[in-house]
């Protein structure tokens, strides 16, 4: 049965299933509005996870038809993945960040052998081994890339323009951006009063920004046609501090559960990073490419255990957190290393 869990003032989260993954749900989020039910995200793309979610609107006494429309935190398909779903049996709105409708707009319109060799050639700079670039070649030649998520994901009809107010009826919510895990992540400040009187700046959706038991990934914003040298890392760590000085009563997340203090949660989660850049500095005590630098890296298992897909990710952060070194002043690549090697100044 579908987990419905209801925060009071016209909020509820239902537990929606992502297949296959330690994570195990995207909580979406309810809210009541003047002009029907609005979604805060929608969950992954799949027969399961539909019936998940229409049975926990079921259980609210609420129909997918009734929805109105569909706020959406990041383009992750945990998030976004059932928003076209909605959108065809409701005629609901989807919104979005400008900067995370550009990254699905991408996605749709590139050939999937694009992102097969781009990330081919990211890995191979980033120091990968033969034996991991081998099978991305076997895929791009074999055209093996139409069963990856995201790829016909819902192009949203409405911008979330940060520092406004959406457009709900009877409800003030508000759009913080919150760029790091995605550079389009936004959170939604409902600045109502808390409906059990918490002490606080009313309650934040926080999508995958601040979660109260994990650190999101922070990897590189992946665009092929793009050349900027981004910093997700500091973005997050700017973005954390943005939060942290809302004062919010309560935090409903996207994953796990609500929980307050979300200034303490804040300082935890700066103090972390802090920690890991300090860790990765004494490893690059001798150089390393974002390959060797992610290998000795800690994780939440042994680097000879983490799957093939996951060691991707795992590179894409060591490189976020190698670009922030590197702006602080504190790491420089070694001139002349192909693939480029890194080294703590």
């Amino acid at each position: 049965m579908t987990q419905v869990t209801e925060h009071g003032g016209g909020v509820w989260s239902l537990r929606v299933p992502i297949p296959d993954n330690p994570l195990g749900h995207t909580l979406v989020h309810v809210l009541d509005t003047g002009r029907g039910p609005v979604l805060v995200d929608t969950g992954w793309d799949d027969p399961a996870s539909w019936s998940e979610l229409t049975d926990g609107l079921g259980a609210l006494g609420i129909g997918v038809r009734d929805v109105h429309g569909v706020v959406i935190t990041h383009h992750h398909p945990d998030h976004h993945g059932l928003s076209g779903r909605v959108r065809e049996e409701s005629g609901a709105w989807i919104a979005m960040h400008a900067a995370d409708t550009a990254v699905v707009r991408r996605t749709r319109e590139s050939d999937p052998g694009t992102w097969l060799d781009y990330l081919a050639r990211k890995l191979a700079a980033a120091g990968a081994p033969e034996d991991h670039l081998a099978p991305l070649r076997a895929a791009r030649s074999g055209g093996r890339m139409r069963t990856l998520p995201g790829l016909g994901a819902a192009l949203p009809d409405r911008e979330i323009v940060p520092g406004e107010l959406l457009d709900l009826a009877g409800r003030r919510l508000r759009a913080v951006w919150t760029p790091g895990h995605t550079p389009g992540h936004v959170c939604l400040h409902l600045e109502e009063e808390h409906p059990a009187g918490l002490p606080g700046h009313g309650r934040l959706f926080s999508g995958d920004h601040l979660l109260p038991g994990i650190s999101p990934h922070i990897g590189l914003y992946e665009d092929p046609d793009d050349a900027t040298v981004t910093d997700p890392l500091g973005d997050y760590l700017d973005s954390l501090e943005r939060i942290g000085r809302l004062g919010v009563a309560e935090v409903l997340p996207a994953h796990q559960h609500a929980f307050p203090d979300a200034a303490g949660r804040v300082r935890e989660l700066l103090d972390h990073h802090e920690d890991r850049l300090t860790g990765l500095l004494a490893l690059l005590a001798t150089p390393l490419t974002p390959w060797q630098l992610a290998e000795r890296m800690e994780w939440n298992r042994p680097w000879d255990r983490i799957p093939y897909g996951s060691r991707n990710i795992a590179v894409s952060e060591a490189e976020a957190h190698l670009r922030r070194l590197v702006k602080l002043g504190r790491a420089e690549a070694v001139t002349g290393t192909e693939p480029v090697a890194y080294v703590a100044v």
